[in-house]
């Protein structure tokens, strides 16, 4: 992911940054607790296609 791109790219539902996660290709909103995937270098920047985070990947 390019890092001039995701300096642009914030959350849809709470306009906050985002942070990428290499590992599991998604781009965190910790204000939404929302993980969005990154299908084919392309983020899916959709509420109804991201996963809740739980507590626990929050570090709550």
């Amino acid at each position: 992911m390019d890092t001039r791109l995701l300096e642009l790219l914030v959350c849809p539902v709470t306009k906050g940054p985002l942070e990428y996660d290499r590992a599991r290709q998604e781009l965190i909103s910790r204000s939404a607790r929302l993980a969005y995937p990154i299908r084919d270098g392309i983020p899916v920047l959709l509420e109804n296609e991201a996963r809740t985070l739980t507590d626990t990947e929050l570090g709550l």
